[in-house]
């Protein structure tokens, strides 16, 4: 696969993480990263259709990225869809934060997935991009499950951070590196 004029081709690390609040161009800005690899595209999509407002931001989502995709659903175990990717591809996570809803409601044990999790995305053959957002910034929630979701999903980005090669934070649609350099 080559680049068009306005995509160049350059090399990822084996993790990038893409975070950012609602509506900030979190998800573009991590599809233009895995366009502009050059390598064979797979988005692995953690939603699920609760309503028809969830399926028509799907819908929109899906028509957003363009053809040129492989998609897979994984709303819960992502380890089996990681351990599939061809090396020569780029495997894009669009996001830890629903996959982190999914197993809060299902109420699974958090630390034990999050280490599955991790340990999943070091052992995939072909660099990923993860997809989460940055939940941290807003007012104490009111109640103890969204204090719990609010918790658990700032301790799984720190660790995702912290394995990644490449951070970036997307701020009103503009991509900021906070470790590594983008391309």
């Amino acid at each position: 696969m080559t680049g068009s004029p306005d995509t160049p081709i350059f090399s990822l690390p084996a993790l990038t993480l893409v975070t950012g609040g609602a509506r900030s161009g979190k998800s573009h800005q991590a599809e233009r990263l895995a366009r502009g690899s050059g390598l064979a595209r797979r988005y692995i999509a953690t939603a699920t259709i609760w309503d028809d407002e969830m399926a028509t931001r799907i819908a929109r989502h899906i028509e957003d990225r363009g053809d040129g995709w492989e998609t897979i659903e994984a709303p819960l175990d992502l380890g089996p869809a990681l351990a599939a990717a061809p090396a020569d591809s780029v495997t894009l996570i669009d996001c830890a934060t629903l996959w982190l809803t999914n197993h809060l409601l299902a109420e699974h044990d958090l630390a034990a997935e999050a280490d599955r999790l991790l340990a999943a995305l070091a052992a995939c053959p072909g660099p990923v991009i993860v997809v989460t957002n940055e939940v941290g910034w807003g007012i104490v929630p009111e109640n103890a499950l969204a204090r719990t979701f609010r918790d658990e999903q700032g301790r799984l980005n720190q660790r995702l951070a912290a394995q990644a090669g490449l951070v970036v934070a997307v701020i009103s649609g503009l991509p900021l590196a906070l470790k590594g350099r983008l391309p």
